[in-house]
Order: structure tokens, then sequence, then C-alpha cells
């Protein structure tokens, strides 16, 4: 198989199904060999199951496609060192990491578990951080050593960590993380010959299907705006050479959409040239809260 990935080895986390299994597929079309990586889990996270690795990876296999199966799960330290030895071992290389596993354990603040809460930012935001721990100082020992880098990273944010969802604040705390996290590492990692990138994708999965409305399916034959594929093919040409001047960078992507989030800027602001007197603020915030647009609306009464 050949395309705009010919020959790059590229790791998928939660890539059995979904969004994950969409980024697998495309990159194995686009000519890249694919660690398939996923624990089989619920959707909360819970259980494991080897099945869905391997069915991705029979099917790019059936394609003409080279992959791989993986079963670690992310947030095991070890595990996640495992996996990008084993893409090393397997291929002779590493070029690409997609980090794409999540669960959730959806709860409002004054309801939510300690359990909850460290679960989610357990898989989300350490499981990130921990492959992209791995494969930067793979990354970085190869450029030391004078050999050519040319690599990704492509993280997965949400709009529940840009725009912020109520009843996610462990997901969207992780996801928000993930963006920032991924800024950092394109400023640390350009040296080195690496990029790295990060998504909020909109589509139909088993985390969104329980909403209805805009995420049902549409009528056979009709364009699936929400279908999970249409996330593959900016994933796909980020993972590519070609994107190697496009970095820290969060797009908002869906369908045939494909935005560019514009991160945190100072907004409207004033210098007292002194220290504030904390009476005087009642006269200057509100204003400048209202000049920026941010207010949320009132709350509803209950």
């Amino acid at each position: 198989m050949s395309g705009i990935c010919e020959g790059r080895v590229a790791i998928v986390t939660g890539a059995g199904r979904g969004i994950g299994r969409g980024h697998a597929l495309e990159l194995a079309r686009q000519g890249a060999k694919v660690v398939v990586n996923d624990i089989g889990g619920a959707v909360d996270g819970s259980g494991t199951d080897v099945g869905p690795a391997q069915q991705v990876v029979d099917e790019i296999v059936a394609m003409g496609g080279d992959a791989v199966a993986n079963t670690d799960s992310v947030s095991d330290w070890e595990g996640a060192q495992r996996m990008i030895n084993q893409a090393i071992e397997t291929y002779g290389t590493l070029d690409v990491v997609v980090n794409n596993a999540g669960i959730l354990r959806d709860r409002m603040v004054f309801n939510m578990t300690e359990e909850e809460w460290d679960a989610v930012i357990a898989v989300h935001l350490k499981g990130t951080f921990a492959l992209m721990r791995w494969a930067a100082s793979y990354w970085r020992e190869k450029a030391k050593a004078g050999e050519p880098v040319d690599a990704r990273i492509i993280n997965t944010s949400s709009t529940s960590g840009i725009f912020a969802n109520p009843g996610q604040g462990n997901y969207g705390a992780a996801k928000s993380g993930i963006a920032s996290l991924t800024i950092i590492a394109a400023k640390e990692m350009g040296k080195y010959g690496v990029t790295a990138n990060a998504i909020a994708p909109g589509a139909r999965t088993r985390m969104t299907e329980n909403l209805g409305g805009a995420m049902s399916k549409p009528a056979e034959g009709d364009w699936d705006e929400r279908s999970p594929d249409n996330i593959a093919p900016l994933v796909t040409w980020l993972a590519s050479s070609e994107s190697k001047d496009v970095t820290g960078q969060v797009f908002i992507v869906g369908g045939g959409r494909v935005n560019v989030a514009v991160n945190w800027q100072r907004g409207p602001g004033v210098d007292k040239g002194a220290r504030w007197d904390p009476a005087e603020l009642g006269s200057v915030v509100p204003g400048l809260v209202e000049e920026a647009g941010t207010q949320l609306p009132p709350p509803r009464q209950r």
C-alpha cells in the first residue's frame, strides 16, 4: 500500500473502535505500519478484551497493510514504554504517536468521587503524557546521535476541554490539560525534528451516542456528518511528512470541517500603575468581563 504516510511507523491508542479505528485504517491505507493499541474495555474503562485491537489488525492485513496489536493500558507507565518498544522492535523505528484512548466517568463536581476523577485523569492526561514521554526520549536520542528525525505527536483534546461542558469536570480538565501539554511539547521538541498537534473531534462514538439528536445516524446513503471515520484524514495528514511546518496547534474537526482553535489570549485590561485597593476593583472588573464578552449566563433557579 502507498500514500502520504508510506513507510512511516505509527502507534494509535484506543484504536479498536470508533475514531481510533478510523485513524489506524486510514494510516494503513496511506502506507503506514501501525501498532493498534486497545485494552478492549467498556466506556468507563472497566474490563479488557484483545478482540477489538486484533480485529482492526486483521482488517489492515486483509487490505494489504502491516499492523500488530497491543493491549497495554496507556495509564500504565511501563505499559506505555512497552508500546513504544514494540513499535521499534517490530518495525525498526517509530515516526508517529496518536494518543486517542479515553474513558468517561461523567458526574457533576458536587457528586464526583475521587476514583472517578483519578480514573479519567489517569487514562486521558497521564496516558497521553506517558506515550509522549517515552517517544520523545527515543526521538531526542536519535537526534542527538545525528540521525534524521521527522516525527509526529498527535493528541486528542475535546471541545469539552476547550469550551467547558457541565458534568465533565474530570474529562474536561484532562482534555484542556492535553491541549496545553501539546503546545508545550511543540515548543520543547521542535529542535529535535518533532511536531506536536492536537485535535478536538466531533463524531458519533460510544462516548457520544447517548446524546442523540445531532449524533443520530442519517438515512442509508446520506452523508454521515458524524461518522468517526471523518476525523482520520486530518490526523493522517498531520502524521505525514507534509505537515512538518505545522506544530503547536489544536484543531476542531468533524464531518467535513476543520477549524484552528485559538489559544488563550490577553483580553481587555487596565493597569493602575500602582497596587489596587480591593474596594476599587468593584468598579473595574465587571466592566472588563463585559467588554471581553465572557460572562456566563445567570444560573437557573431550582
